[in-house]
């Protein structure tokens, strides 16, 4: 019951007195709705734009998840590597540190000169932007390994690879789930800021093209879509997280 009330039930009432404490501050103030739409009329929006809205949420949904399928095939990939060798931690981390530092906006142009318009070059957006913290986390993971436990098991007769698969990868799981969490909402950015960009669909062209014609309550329903999208399968995620690492959360209150 406690879990639900602070999980659901706090989280739920706390929207909803935004919603009504945004309502209210556009009344008070005559906000026209070319400046901040009440959430009524973003609601009616929503409703009155459903089709539009259900099939570009969908393509923008189906983008980031294999965005996001990539980032996790590589970023385990490369984490388990970085936190396995010295030798490739020293090679590719630094790369991996200066290519993240580069805004992903300015990668999208290139993308779409080699695979056109479309979604194509918002796949490898979500992925560019969204596999580096599952890398770093994974990475950490694997090297928070005590030196003393690795002496005890190759003192025990444990290879190296033994180590890593048995002692390693386990650990680093909680690191690993951790940084789900932020990739998936990472992807979505990575999704809408390319099909903005150069998309025939998509949540993020549908917000620009409703931009062109001024209909900002549309611009809105489109964040609130991403928004419930994002809510959605962060919640899944965590989900996932406390099946498979429920032994990482033994305090009252965490997770």
């Amino acid at each position: 019951m406690k879990n639900w009330k602070e999980n659901i039930l706090a989280p739920l009432l706390f929207t909803v007195a935004l919603l009504i404490l945004w309502e209210l501050a556009c009344r008070v103030f005559s906000l026209p709705a070319t400046v901040l739409p009440t959430p009524t009329a973003i609601a009616k929006a929503m409703v009155q734009y459903w089709p539009a809205i259900w099939e570009n949420s969908l393509q923008t949904l189906v983008t980031t998840l294999l965005g996001f399928a990539l980032a996790i095939v590589a970023g385990l990939a490369l984490g388990i590597g970085i936190g396995w060798s010295k030798f490739i931690y020293g090679a590719l981390y630094p790369v991996m540190i200066a290519f993240n530092a580069i805004p992903k906006v300015a990668v999208v142009p290139i993308l779409i000169i080699w695979f056109g318009i479309g979604t194509i070059p918002a796949i490898f957006t979500a992925f560019l932007i969204s596999f580096f913290p599952i890398v770093v986390n994974v990475a950490t993971g694997l090297a928070t390994t005590e030196p003393e436990l690795q002496d005890v098991l190759r003192a025990l007769g444990a290879s190296k690879l033994d180590i890593v698969r048995k002692v390693g990868i386990p650990r680093s799981m909680p690191y690993f789930f951790g940084s789900l969490k932020v990739a998936i909402t990472l992807a979505f950015v990575g999704s809408v800021v390319s099909e903005t960009i150069g998309a025939n669909s998509g949540l993020g062209q549908m917000m620009l093209a409703a931009q062109a014609g001024f209909n900002v309550e549309l611009v809105f329903a489109g964040v609130m879509a991403l928004a419930i999208l994002g809510i959605a399968l962060y919640a899944i995620t965590a989900l996932i997280e406390k099946r498979f690492t429920g032994w990482a959360f033994r305090a009252e209150g965490i997770g």
